[in-house]
């Protein structure tokens, strides 16, 4: 168990949040929630130890053993990779360091025969004779095959050192797991096995910190939420919380509404009657009344979502996009070959692939940013397009544009009155909206992006991976738009919640091909006979 008694922070005389008295059980996962810089990974690295708070305490028992998923992907750059998931275990590996030293010994005491006689009671202790079996076990799940677990951490490449340190973390079943952003750099399968890992440890406290709506739906238990300088617990998954606090916000909005127009009621029977002799204990009893009236105290959260929507200025006509022989090279590496494909209104298609640069070469060229070296591609007349793409570093370039200025050139409407009403829907408000778009944050740009899209009133979307940099408020009224669309999107993405609700056509790039399927992605990847085809197109 880990538990916070009165626990408060806060930076430069800001407050995070205060007054935190909450448990965690054994046997629970807890996702950690909030808007961004709200206080997620701060509260995280508190409990971890590496961050002492500005009030309160962290309650935890020193003979339990808690684990945290390392952010410094370079911290082990001389070792091999099976002694750094080993070191996960600290105190197992420091008796392997030592026991291994006395065995090295040239000349063995009977001193060094005693402690070697200990330490290889507490190794059968700390279940050590199958600490690399399961190390092994632990990198295989991840992807991590064992040809690589010899080598340097310094030989493999950053998304290999990302598993790497996962594996590190979950080594050896802790009491305590602590995981922040523990999806990023995963693909689809190793996320799955990640999944079915946390699910499986029945004795251990997970708690994580993650954007990816779908795992915490499927590993969590509670969901510890940080907002309006708090911290509560809730007991379900992402979903359910979330749904529970929208009703909850409805429900105390529709109330207010009604006491709001009980109370105008009253102040006008008051207002007419006062003064009149007849109804003046009426009047009375009507102000007796307002004053009981009380308003749900409804505070400020930290969490705000953009509002989101997207309106074609016309319907497109049948003939959407015909793809015929798409080829490109790329630093003299194939990355397109010989790709066809059609695409019908209405589809909202995802394209996958295990190399990212396939689904955004794609993209780009689709778009009219980049050229193909051969093949064709053909845009319906009635269609109109518009790109969101991954890399928007072009779009922000000039440093004397404010973001009223720059995004006027896409706005039907150039009164800055407009301009400002949509950047204030896009979380942009007051003075935000005179900002230099050159120094907005990642999200921030996004969010830009999207409102340029918004004003296209265009029937095709086009977007590669959407949900980066956003946090989840962002990501849900984005989600929620698109699903709402009634026009034609084509994207590729890595947020399987994302996918799942928005994609009705799933199109796989492979160097052997494509496989193009009219399905869910849940049903894509549950489908045997798609997995094994795709294994062997891919090899």
């Amino acid at each position: 168990m880990i538990a916070t008694a009165n626990l408060g922070m806060r930076f430069s005389g800001r407050k995070l949040f205060e007054d935190v008295s909450i448990k965690f059980t054994p046997g629970n996962c807890y996702g950690v929630i909030g808007a961004n810089g709200a206080g997620k990974s701060t509260f995280v690295k508190i409990l971890s130890g590496d961050l002492d708070p500005t009030e309160g305490e962290v309650i935890f028992d020193k003979n339990k053993r808690m684990s945290v998923l390392k952010q410094d992907h370079f911290q082990y750059e001389e070792e091999e990779v099976l002694n750094v998931v080993l070191m996960g275990n600290k105190k197992l590996w420091d008796i392997m360091v030592e026991k291994n030293a006395i065995y090295a010994k040239a000349e063995f005491t009977d001193e060094d025969g005693l402690r070697a006689a200990e330490l290889e009671g507490e190794f059968a202790e700390l279940n050590g004779w199958e600490a690399e079996t399961e190390a092994e076990t632990l990198l295989m799940g991840l992807k991590i095959g064992a040809d690589l677990h010899h080598k340097l951490m310094k030989e493999l490449t950053e998304p290999e050192k990302v598993k790497v340190l996962l594996a590190q973390a979950l080594f050896g079943e802790p009491d305590v797991l602590l995981l922040d952003e523990p999806t990023n750099g995963l693909d689809v399968k190793a996320i799955s096995w990640l999944e079915e890992f946390i699910m499986n440890l029945e004795n251990s406290t997970v708690i994580v910190v993650s954007h990816d709506r779908h795992f915490l739906n499927k590993v969590c238990t509670h969901i510890t939420d940080i907002d309006y300088g708090k911290i509560k617990m809730y007991v379900g998954n992402y979903d359910f919380w979330y749904e529970s606090n929208q009703l909850m916000i409805q429900l105390i909005s529709n109330k207010n509404k009604k006491l709001e127009q009980k109370r105008q009621e009253l102040q006008e029977f008051i207002a007419r009657f006062s003064a009149n002799a007849s109804k003046s204990k009426q009047a009375t009893s009507r102000k007796k009344q307002l004053e009981k009236l009380q308003l749900e105290d409804m505070q400020v959260s930290n969490r705000k979502y953009p509002f989101i929507e997207f309106k074609p200025d016309r319907e497109a006509g049948n003939n959407m996009l015909k793809v015929e022989n798409l080829s490109k090279t790329i630093d003299g590496v194939k990355i397109l070959d010989n790709v066809s494909f059609t695409i019908e209104t209405g589809d909202k298609v995802v394209f996958l692939a295990k190399n990212d640069l396939v689904k955004t070469t794609l993209l780009n060229i689709l778009s009219g940013e980049m050229e193909a070296d051969s093949g064709t591609y053909t845009w319906g007349v009635t269609t109109s397009q518009a790109y969101m793409p991954r890399d928007n570093s072009s779009y922000f370039q000039d440093p004397n544009v404010n973001l009223i200025e720059w995004l006027r050139p896409y706005s039907p409407d150039d009164h800055e009155a407009f301009i400002r009403g949509f950047l204030g829907r896009m979380l942009f408000t007051g003075e935000e909206s005179l900002k230099k778009a050159v120094v907005l944050s990642g999200g921030e740009k996004v969010r830009c992006m999207l409102s340029k899209l918004m004003l296209s009133g265009a029937n095709v979307l086009l977007f590669d991976n959407p949900s980066d940099h956003l946090d989840l408020e962002s990501i849900t009224s984005l989600n929620k738009a698109l699903i709402k669309f009634n026009g034609t999107v084509l994207f590729g993405a890595h947020d399987h919640e994302f996918i799942q609700t928005v994609a009705n056509r799933i199109i796989e790039i492979t160097p052997r091909g494509i496989i193009d399927k009219t399905m869910t992605y849940d049903e894509y990847l549950e489908n045997e006979d798609i997995q094994n085809k795709l294994e062997e197109m891919y090899k």
